[in-house]
């Protein structure tokens, strides 16, 4: 499931605060507004997900009312598939593979792909700076650059409205600036108001799979289930934790997810098949790594849109303690009719 609004300060960030120059506050101003906009403002467009060779057509529903965020976001080409955000629950419908996966909402995150979140914590870990002023869909726009202190997280470099701060272009850089991946709004409207219906999924997931992800509480000192991992990169700190079933396995998998406030891992934990060679090593997902290596009797897999440094230093760091009491894994459901909407 797809990410931005949101969070306090650290000392280090005051500090930061305390000597930055004036561009770099009216930068910091920029990523208020653009965050202020993404969750007040009613809108719908078309924008287009560039990632390796390959792109994406999508459209974008945002609906607030009486302070309430609904979000829908419709692929325009093949796959079909379709996300809605209520204010409870992210229900991804999946036509190609008849499944419905469905998971408690745990943030304010938009579904906008590749825009990062602004909070106060970001400069202990990423520099903020104005560039210059540039067009985008024949609006004048602003550009921000937000560039990592170090090897483990990636930059941002943002067009946003003169007029209404939105990212009417976004682009996830690596330490060297070359782009991998990227959103670019071909149509982008404001609405005074936006339709219910408009927010409802053109899929009714009749006869599909439904797989329910229940979000569990957090443990104190970072350990899930006897879980955890120690030495992370500076700034990640565990977010959220749920057991669940995921696609394509059949047993319930420990999710953890590790973040600094921009970036994120998600680590995965399951049982290893004993007649099966352990995964270990790098891979591509799509704009994202993984990276895998067997703990005792158990898989373990970090993922993210983060340098292969930095997944590699998350998964090193998983380690088993003792197993505390955890509740139940979530149950997938077999076809059945969908629940309703909201």
């Amino acid at each position: 499931m797809k990410r931005a609004i949101r969070w306090p300060v650290s000392l280090l960030a005051a500090m930061l605060v305390s000597t930055a120059h004036a561009g770099d506050r009216e930068a910091r101003q920029w990523l208020e507004r653009m965050s202020e906009a993404l969750a007040t403002r009613n809108y719908e467009g078309r924008f287009f997900h560039l990632r390796d060779s390959r792109s994406e057509a999508m459209r974008i529903y945002h609906r607030v009312d009486k302070g309430k965020v609904t979000e829908r976001l419709v692929s325009l080409d093949g796959s079909g598939r379709e996300i809605v955000r209520n204010q409870t629950e992210v229900i991804c419908y999946l036509p190609d593979r008849r499944t419905v996966l469905v998971e408690k909402r745990t943030d304010d995150s938009t579904l906008l792909a590749a825009v990062p979140a602004y909070n106060e914590e970001l400069e202990a870990h990423y520099n903020i700076e104005r560039g210059p002023f540039t067009k985008a869909l024949g609006r004048r726009t602003q550009v921000i650059n937000v560039t990592p202190r170090d090897q483990f997280r990636y930059g941002y470099r943002l067009w946003l409205d003169d007029e209404t701060a939105m990212p009417l272009k976004s682009q996830l850089c690596d330490r060297e600036g070359r782009v991998i991946e990227q959103i670019l709004f071909a149509e982008l409207n404001f609405r005074d108001r936006i339709p219910a219906d408009s927010l409802k999924a053109s899929i009714t997931g009749e006869g599909f799979r439904w797989i329910r992800q229940d979000a569990q509480p957090q443990l104190a000192a970072g350990q899930v289930g006897g879980w955890g991992v120690i030495r992370l990169p500076a700034g990640f700190r565990l977010t959220a934790w749920r057991i669940q079933l995921i696609a394509g396995s059949s047993v319930p998998v420990q999710h953890l997810v590790y973040s600094d406030g921009l970036a994120s891992v998600s680590v995965f934990i399951e049982p290893r098949n004993p007649q099966a060679e352990p995964i270990k090593g790098l891979a591509k997902v799509g704009a994202a790594f993984a990276f895998s290596r067997a703990v005792d009797d158990h898989q373990v897999t970090a993922v993210g849109e983060v340098p292969p440094v930095t997944l590699e230093a998350i998964a090193a760091g998983v380690t088993k303690e003792d197993t505390k009491a955890v509740p139940p894994p979530a149950q997938a459901h077999q076809p059945g009719p969908p629940p309703p909407q909201q």
